[in-house]
C-alpha cells in the first residue's frame, strides 16, 4: 500500500497525483453526530473512534467467532481492540482489511500490518497519538482537507448543534440533511403516533389529518432551509407507488392516528402520498434529493430484539423496483415538481436498470440532473465502485457523476474517498492504456478527474 497503491499504469498515478489526490472533499452524505463536530472533544481511546458504531468491522469480528461481549458488550476498550486486531488478518479480500491499514497510515502513521502480535503496541501508539490537539473530529476533518460535510438529521431535531458549529468558526462547513423515514414508517400505529407527536412540537401544530401532518412538515422544512439545509435523503427498503387521492390519503391517516394497522396496499397508498409531497417541497424550495433504496432491515430478530437496529444485521433485499421507480418520477416530472435527484442502489443486480433509468428524466435544465449514486454500502469496494462506475459509464456520462461519500458514523472513514479516486483513476487511465480513451484526451480527462472528485458536487449541490 504504497503512494501508488491501487494505480496499474503511469496514466492512472498521473491523474492521481497531479489531480486527484489534490480535491478537497465534499462529503455530502454522512451520519456523524453534529454534537460530536460541536464539541470537538477528544476521544477517549482509538478504540471509541476506531469500532464505536461501526457495524462493518462489527459484522467481521462475529463472522470471525468473536463473542458480542468484545463488539457491543461491556468488555474494556483495550479488550476490543485486541479482538478486533486478531480478526484483521482474517479479512484478507475484504475492504476492511485495506481501509483499516489506510486509516491507521493516514491518521496515525502507522505503517505496520495489524495483527494480535503487535495488536498492544498499536494500541498504545494510536492513543498516544489521540493526545495530540489535531486528532479532535475537527482536526481529522482537517487533515483530511474536507471541505464539507452535511449530516443526517430528523424534521425534529432542533439543529441546534450545526448553529453551533457555524457560530464558532469551524473551517469545515456542516450543514444539515433532511431526512424524513420515520414519517414514512406508518406500519406501526404506535410508534408512528409517538413520531406525530415528537412532530407537534417541533413545528407548533396540531397533527389530526393528514393535511395538518404536510403542514407541519412543511414548517420544519421550511426551518431546514432557513439552516442551510439543501439537500433531503430519503431511506426506502422498496420503492412504494401506489395511487392515492387526497381524500384516500385523509383516511389512511386518521387509521393510523386510530391505532389500526394498515395492510401492505394500503401503507403503500399513505407512503406514496407522504413522498409525493416531500417531494414537491424539495424541488419547491431547490434543493436536492437522494433516494436510497433496497435494504433488507433487522432481519435478526433475536439480535434485533436485545441490540437494536443500525448493529449489522441489515443485509440486500432483492426487491423489483424498476416499475415503481418510473413511476415515482414521472408524476412528478409530469408537473415540473421533480428536483434534482441521486438514486443509490444497494442490490448490486439493479446497477444498469438505475443508470439506464437516470437517462430517462434528464431534462437539459442543468448537466446530471439525475444522477445514479455512488457504490453504496454493501458496495463501496474496488468491485462494487468499478460495476456501478461501468453501468453509468455504458448508459450516461460518468464525466457528469456527483462522486464518492463517506456514508459513515466515523471520523476515520475519509480515506474512503481516497480509495474511490484510486479506483477511478486506474479506470481511466487503464482505458488510456489500452487505446479506449486517445492519449490526446489526456486534459480532457484529467479534468474529468477533478470534476468527479470535486467540482461536479460542489456544483451540483451549490455549496
Amino acid at each position: 500500500m504504497d503512494a501508488d497503491f491501487l494505480l496499474d499504469t503511469p496514466a492512472a498515478r498521473h491523474l492521481y497525483h497531479e489531480h486527484a489526490a489534490k480535491m478537497p472533499i465534499i462529503d455530502y452524505h454522512c451520519h456523524l453526530s453534529p454534537e460530536a463536530i460541536a464539541k470537538d472533544e477528544p476521544f477517549a481511546s482509538i478504540t471509541e473512534l476506531w469500532l464505536g458504531g461501526d457495524h462493518y468491522k462489527w459484522r467481521a469480528m462475529r463472522a470471525n467467532g468473536v463473542a458480542e461481549r468484545y463488539i457491543t458488550g461491556d468488555a474494556t476498550d483495550e479488550e476490543k481492540f485486541m479482538k478486533w486486531a486478531e480478526t484483521v488478518p482474517y479479512t484478507l479480500r475484504n475492504p476492511l482489511y485495506h481501509w483499516t491499514h489506510l486509516e491507521l497510515r493516514t491518521a496515525f502513521g502507522i505503517d505496520d500490518i495489524l495483527n494480535a502480535a503487535n495488536a498492544a503496541d498499536i494500541y498504545r501508539r494510536c492513543n498516544q497519538k489521540l493526545k495530540d490537539p489535531g486528532m479532535t473530529p475537527r482536526g481529522l476533518m482537517k487533515r483530511y482537507n474536507v471541505e464539507l460535510v452535511c449530516t443526517t438529521d430528523d424534521p425534529v431535531d432542533t439543529l441546534e448543534y450545526h448553529r453551533a458549529i457555524a457560530a464558532s468558526g469551524c473551517p469545515t462547513r456542516v450543514l444539515p440533511t433532511w431526512r424524513p423515514d420515520k414519517v414514512m414508517a406508518v406500519e406501526n400505529p404506535d410508534a408512528y403516533r409517538d413520531y406525530i407527536r415528537r412532530l407537534e412540537a417541533a413545528s407548533g401544530r396540531s397533527i389530526a389529518t393528514f393535511a395538518g401532518l404536510i403542514e407541519a412538515l412543511s414548517i420544519r422544512h421550511e426551518f431546514f432551509h432557513s439552516q442551510g439545509c439543501r439537500l433531503a435523503d430519503h431511506g426506502l427498503s422498496y420503492v412504494p407507488f401506489a395511487e392515492c387521492t387526497t381524500e384516500e390519503a385523509e383516511s389512511l391517516f386518521a387509521k393510523v392516528l386510530a391505532g389500526q394497522k394498515l395492510g401492505r396496499t394500503e401503507a403503500d397508498m399513505l407512503k406514496t402520498a407522504i413522498l409525493l409531497a416531500l417531494m414537491r417541497m424539495n424541488a419547491a424550495r431547490g434543493w436536492a434529493q437522494q433516494i436510497h433504496f433496497g435494504p433488507l432491515r433487522n432481519v435478526n430478530s433475536r439480535t434485533f430484539a436485545s441490540l437494536g437496529p443500525d448493529t449489522g444485521f441489515d443485509t440486500i433485499g432483492d426487491y423489483k423496483g424498476a416499475e415503481n421507480m418510473a413511476r415515482l418520477l414521472d408524476s412528478l416530472d409530469r408537473t415540473g415538481e421533480l428536483a434534482k435527484t441521486i438514486l443509490y442502489n444497494l442490490n448490486p443486480a439493479d446497477n444498469v436498470w438505475v443508470a439506464a433509468m437516470i437517462a430517462n428524466f434528464q431534462d437539459g435544465s442543468c448537466a446530471g440532473k439525475i444522477q445514479m449514486g455512488s457504490g453504496w454500502w454493501f458496495n463501496d469496494q474496488i468491485k462494487g465502485m468499478e460495476d456501478q462506475m461501468n453501468a453509468l459509464s455504458n448508459q450516461g456520462l460518468l464525466s457528469r457523476f456527483v462522486g464518492m461519500l463517506t456514508d459513515s458514523r466515523s471520523f476515520l472513514s475519509y480515506p474512503r474517498h481516497d480509495y474511490f479516486r484510486r479506483v477511478l483513476c486506474n479506470l481511466l487511465g487503464s482505458d488510456i492504456d489500452r487505446g479506449l480513451i486517445p492519449l490526446s484526451e489526456l486534459p480532457r480527462v484529467e479534468r474529468m478527474v477533478e470534476d468527479v472528485c470535486y467540482y461536479n458536487a460542489k456544483n451540483y449541490f451549490n455549496f
